[in-house]
């Protein structure tokens, strides 16, 4: 009787080590069974997908000069005139992130201004060369701000850094915490790492600022793009010095609490 009420039921009856067991109480993520409980995701699962991470420096440099070639080549227009309207759409983004986020972004109203103000220049002056020399001067002054930061001893690069080292986790996020605040050590290898990103944007500023006044235009248009990526190459692979060992402190730190 009691084996057709089970089947009526739609289980079969157990049996064997199964039939034995006693259920396990309920976890964070199910019912915890004998052979442990069910694992939660890991930390793979909430890495920041790279091509989103990517997506707005992809942005801000292939809609300048995807336009600037578009404009010269496809419409005939002219030299400056297609420089000048080439940074149109690195101004509207950054007006558009400042709407969305409903907050003062330095560095976003920076280059909004330097943008706007080398639009001025290109139209007042009609010299391409202006236009290229001034993307050098938002390296600079990034630059300067980072390494500035390191004299201050306020690293800037730390705020990108430490979400990367974390991932979100709160027991990483109290182990980068614990050790800015106690390790010597972990303080140096920050500093570390803004001020070799700081150098190589300082970099690419000069050299940008050389070619702009030393090589065609036509060749800086490209060349300015390749100098840029290449700075940030640099630094990241630089700044694998200082990100590596503090990457090691975080887990030895988070294994220990």
């Amino acid at each position: 009787m009691a084996a057709t009420q089970t089947q009526r039921h739609g289980t079969a009856p157990m049996s064997g080590p199964q039939a034995q067991a006693p259920a396990g109480p309920a976890g964070p993520v199910g019912p915890i069974s004998p052979a442990g409980p069910t694992a939660p995701a890991g930390p793979a699962d909430r890495r920041p997908d790279m091509a989103a991470a990517l997506r707005p420096l992809l942005i801000d440099v292939g809609i300048p000069v995807g336009t600037y070639y578009l404009l010269r080549d496809a419409f005939g227009v002219s030299l400056w005139l297609s420089l000048a309207l080439s940074s149109i759409g690195p101004a509207v983004r950054a007006i558009a992130g400042l709407m969305a986020e409903r907050k003062l972004n330095v560095l976003a109203v920076l280059m909004l201004a330097v943008n706007l103000a080398g639009i001025a220049v290109s139209f007042l002056t009609g010299d391409p060369r202006a236009m290229i020399a001034k993307d050098s001067v938002v390296s600079s002054v990034i630059a300067f701000a980072i390494l500035g930061s390191v004299l201050l001893r306020r690293p800037l690069m730390s705020a990108g850094l430490k979400p990367f080292m974390t991932k979100g986790e709160p027991q990483r996020t109290a182990a980068w915490d614990r050790l800015a605040t106690a390790s010597p050590r972990f303080r140096r290898l920050e500093l570390l790492f803004s001020t070799i990103w700081g150098l190589a944007l300082l970099a690419e500023c000069a050299a940008r600022l050389v070619g702009a006044y030393t090589l065609p235009v036509t060749t800086m248009v490209w060349l300015g793009t390749v100098m840029t990526l290449g700075a940030i190459g640099v630094a990241i692979v630089a700044g694998g010095a200082a990100a590596g060992p503090l990457q090691k402190m975080i887990d030895a730190e988070t294994a220990a609490a």
